[in-house]
């Protein structure tokens, strides 16, 4: 094995990220020279051999149990997320990877139906990925406006929101507080990695952004994996100008791996208004576009 692999990330980089006094330990030994737990005494904690827990960070063990997991869990502060995420990887680790080149994913008719059920609202449809699968007029005028609307059809063409956060210049414009967008992409990310750690596809995505994009190796080496449920962004629209939205993630029952992405607005709010002018914009653009067509 190359490298302690996923699981041995995720316990190494939480382990940094605590401190003796966060779990009750005084400093008695020589001065330590990281700020975060030794091993040892992190398995003093979980209650297991620094043998066993060194081999676990190494990705020599792959047999731990559920009550060594939660021993260590618990002993790394981890939360609901995390510990889920844990679980994950450890699964992974147990089983040998069989490495296939998945198929394009695709859309089933209900959910091009969900789409069009909100074209009030700006809306897209992400694949595991974080392909765009599909978006109304809306959610691409909002969000991607200078991106070929159709480009979603042709799966060699699709845009990709993880690449278009750390690598396009018009995202990083476009949201007042991009690194905020930026977190919230790669704890999505690294969720989706624990799910399926042997996707080829998203392995070369994570490669091409840490290949690209310093911002991107820095937050992916923090391993935070809180989901982006839904937040609020203040957005700096070429077209509307200033506009605050709620992007909330909706799981697709269909497609457990697929995700309905809404933008709302307060009724009645400024952002309310600035949504409807971007709506006559965008049909207006579609309609001198059909004509010259």
């Amino acid at each position: 094995m190359d490298g302690p692999g996923p699981l041995g990330d995720f316990l190494q980089a939480r382990r940094a990220r605590l401190r003796p006094e966060d779990v009750g330990l005084r400093e008695t030994g020589p001065r330590r020279r990281v700020s975060g737990l030794r091993r040892e005494e992190l398995a003093q904690l979980a209650g297991v051999s620094v043998s066993y827990y060194a081999r676990l960070e190494q990705g020599m063990s792959r047999g731990a149990s559920a009550e060594v997991l939660d021993a260590v869990a618990r002993a790394l502060l981890l939360d609901d997320h995390e510990r889920e995420h844990l679980d994950r990887l450890a699964d992974a680790a147990r089983h040998t990877p069989r490495v296939r080149r998945p198929r394009p994913e695709k859309l089933v008719d209900e959910t091009r139906d969900l789409l069009r059920a909100v074209e009030g609202v700006p809306a897209l449809v992400l694949g595991r990925r974080t392909d765009v699968l599909a978006w109304n007029a809306l959610g691409h005028a909002l969000l991607a406006g200078h991106l070929d609307f159709h480009s979603p059809d042709d799966p060699a063409r699709r845009p990709n929101m993880s690449r278009i956060v750390f690598l396009d210049p018009h995202c990083r414009e476009l949201y007042a507080d991009w690194k905020r967008k930026a977190r919230a992409v790669v704890g999505n990310l690294r969720i989706a990695v624990g799910k399926h750690p042997d996707d080829p596809l998203l392995a070369e995505l994570i490669g091409e952004l840490t290949m690209k994009s310093p911002d991107f190796v820095a937050l992916w080496g923090d391993h935070r994996v809180t989901p982006c449920d839904a937040a609020s962004y203040e957005l700096h629209h070429p077209v509307v100008g200033t506009v605050t939205v709620t992007q909330q993630t909706l799981s697709i029952a269909r497609a457990s791996d697929q995700a309905l992405i809404v933008c709302t607005t307060p009724a009645g709010s400024p952002a309310e208004e600035a949504i409807a002018l971007l709506r006559q914009a965008s049909e207006s653009a579609t309609r001198t576009t059909s004509v010259r067509v």
